[in-house]
């Protein structure tokens, strides 16, 4: 209990809310019952506040389902789920202690932040009235209950409240509290409230005069009643015009305990074929089970009401797919039936029509963000990954989709990247296809040899940066009249060349047929093909995947996954996917150093050496990881030091220098063994 008294000391009033919340649980599971098993006999739940400032105690009492001997143990008898070591994790790792309250479950737990001692009397179907009680710390018992009987059943929660909490038995305080966290529960909430009246009454000390009235006087008369705290009814059923924004707000943050304002909500209601009413939220920022896992189960974005009985938040995704995980809704049907089960929702029509209608609803809450690029930004971080999930999987939406998926760029200069439509808003004049690479980085990409020429041109390539942008964009296919593609695949159209660049390639590609075959024969299975590049410019090489080969960075992220399950990597071979293509510059001095060996003797050791090395440093470049690190170091050191052994060889030996008469001879060669001389011009080696 301490690690939650000291971390959340500092916003304690937080604790009246989450019991309020517990206890409107326990009515709506009460209700349900009522009208499911019960014959549909009337049931009016209520929770009801009582402050004692004498014994110094606040009550919580709710006419709910309450609590047997084996859900008190579950329930109270340990901090939730998680534990206390995971919430001490959370908290050590820099979590917002408010916010962790609610994520953990322990919200009950939040009574000891004002309570030396708390007792729970509480009496289920079964008849057994019980008490729970504890102290500020692990230990609790549980026995029969002989005090006041509880009619029904329910809960009535008692604090014994601390010294310095004594402001919390005040009308005033709790009156407050209650309108700014549980306005919007369902089931009326009462507060024992003091309520002071004046009324005149004779005053026996004064003096009366004979004639006149007698003497009174005015005197406090004080009396204690029931207010009913919360009037308004549930906001989603007000018309939207009629609700104001901060009443949003507070609704968003009451029910689904949230901490952060949203940045959008959209409140519609659809009534013909199927009639209902939803409330839906744009969170501003990522919940915390998100945060840790993106498809967290424990995340349940919509409740779902029946005729504003609380029927459920576990679908599946029948109301909402899985690319909606982090919005936050309540929807209010008319048409299911109240004792609707978990299969009846999987092959219900209505279900369906709402599940349409709340995506339509979500996706166009979202453009409006668009419009906003400060917001549109904070979601692209927050949610930009969902959208692309989206993208992949829900075929209805996608062109909907693409239109807010937000991808970096080699030309966009904001962290929030950019999307499709903005992209071919800059495209240049002539660029008939939408182009991207997968890269580990915008750096990387942008250092790509694969998409030299198309930077040459001014063309913008988008970055896929991890593997869901890559899935995301290798199946858009097409976007408005443009394809899109793979700038590190073979066959990329890189733009229109002139008749002269044409030529060029061509002359190349004769010139250097036996080059290209000898490298091949050196590098056997290492790459699929070896030919004549038209889309570098200034790298020697670069690897290039086939059609339907797997970019470097989808290989490393299939080779973490099969040794994250214990699997080996089965038909993938090489660098751990497809053979790729080896593509040589003609331009570049050392394919045409290469073309020198290959002509001297193509099987030459230092041939087959230098034509690895050119493949190495393509798959370095290209985003590769070398199967042999070290083989390929002992190839570059090896090439150095022979081209600095011929350097040394060509360098021409020092001019004599004149030296005085009587000068003494120096015993050195006029050359060192090294090729240094005190008058010799460096000569730097060519490597690649």
């Amino acid at each position: 209990m301490d690690i939650i008294i000291n971390s959340l000391y500092s916003d304690k009033d937080i604790f009246l809310r989450e019991l309020i919340s517990n206890a409107s649980d326990a009515c709506d599971k009460k209700r349900f019952l009522s009208l499911t098993e019960d014959g549909g006999s009337a049931y009016e739940g209520r929770i009801r506040v009582v402050a004692d400032k004498e014994t110094n105690t606040l009550t919580i009492e709710d006419n709910g389902i309450g609590l047997t001997r084996k859900e008190m143990r579950e329930n109270l008898g340990r901090i939730a789920q998680s534990g206390t070591k995971k919430f001490t994790e959370a908290l050590g790792s820099g979590g917002d202690a408010t916010n962790l309250i609610g994520q953990f479950g322990v919200g009950f737990y939040s009574a000891f932040l004002v309570a030396d001692k708390v007792t729970v009397v509480s009496k289920s179907a079964d008849g057994e009235q019980l008490k729970w009680e504890s102290a500020a710390a692990s230990a609790y018992t549980i026995s029969q209950d002989d005090s006041t009987p509880i009619e029904g059943t329910g809960t009535r929660l008692t604090l014994h409240l601390k010294e310095d909490a004594d402001k919390y038995v005040s009308d005033y305080t709790l009156r407050d509290m209650l309108k700014r966290y549980s306005e919007f529960i369902s089931f009326p909430i009462a507060l024992w409230t003091e309520k002071t009246e004046y009324e005149t009454v004779p005053d026996p000390d004064a003096e009366a005069t004979e004639g006149e009235e007698p003497p009174t006087k005015t005197v406090p008369k004080t009396s204690n009643e029931w207010e009913t705290i919360n009037v308004a009814k549930p906001i989603w059923m007000r018309p939207p015009k009629e609700v104001e924004e901060d009443e949003y707000s507070e609704f968003y943050k009451a029910t689904f305990r949230a901490y952060d304002e949203p940045d959008a909500h959209v409140h519609f209601s659809l009534e013909g074929q199927v009639e209902f009413r939803a409330l839906l939220y744009l969170p501003s920022s990522v919940p915390w089970e998100l945060s840790q896992d993106m498809f967290n189960d424990k995340v349940k974005p919509v409740k779902l009401y029946v005729k504003r009985v609380f029927i459920s938040e576990n679908f599946e995704e029948q109301l909402l797919p899985r690319w909606l995980s982090f919005i936050k809704g309540v929807v209010d049907s008319e048409d299911l039936p109240l004792n609707v089960s978990r299969e009846i929702l999987q092959k219900s029509k209505v279900l369906s029509i709402i599940s349409k209608r709340l995506v339509r609803k979500a996706l166009d809450m979202i453009g409006d963000i668009a419009k906003d690029e400060d917001k549109f930004a904070r979601f692209s971080s927050n949610f930009g990954r969902y959208i692309k999930v989206g993208v992949i999987e829900d075929r209805d939406n996608k062109d909907a989709l693409l239109k807010l998926a937000t991808f970096t760029s080699t030309a966009e200069p904001k962290a929030s990247g950019t999307t499709l439509p903005q992209y071919v808003g800059r495209m240049k004049e002539g660029q008939k296809q939408i182009y991207y690479v997968s890269a580990a980085s915008k750096a990387a990409a942008a250092s790509s040899p694969v998409i030299e020429s198309l930077r040459k041109k001014g063309y913008e390539v988008l970055v896929a940066l991890d593997q869901i942008d890559e899935i995301a964009l290798q199946g858009v296919g097409k976007f408005g009249d443009f394809d899109v593609v793979d700038a590190a695949k073979e066959n990329v159209d890189l733009g229109e060349q002139s008749d002269e660049e044409k030529a060029e390639v061509e002359e190349a590609k004769k010139s250097l047929e036996a080059t290209c075959a000898a490298v091949k024969a050196a590098l056997g299975d290492k790459v699929d093909k070896v030919e004549v590049s038209s889309r570098l410019t200034s790298s020697p090489s670069a690897l290039v995947q086939p059609q339907w080969g797997m970019s470097p960075q989808m290989q490393r992220f299939m080779k973490a996954q099969a040794a994250a399950t214990g699997d080996d990597l089965g038909g993938l071979g090489g660098m751990g996917g497809m053979a790729a293509n080896l593509e040589l510059n003609p331009a570049h001095a050392a394919v045409r150093k290469l073309k020198g060996l290959v002509a001297a003797d193509a099987n030459a050791t230092s041939t087959r050496d230098y034509a690895t090395l050119l493949y190495d440093v393509a798959a370095v470049s290209s985003g590769y990881e070398l199967a042999d690190p070290a083989a390929f170091a002992a190839r570059v050191v090896t090439l150095m030091t022979g081209e600095a052994e011929e350097a040394a060889e060509e360098e021409p030996p020092a001019a004599d220098a004149a030296a005085p008469a009587d000068a003494v001879p120096s015993e050195a060669p006029a050359e060192s063994s090294d090729g240094d001389s005190d008058g010799g011009e460096a000569v730097v080696p060519e490597v690649l």
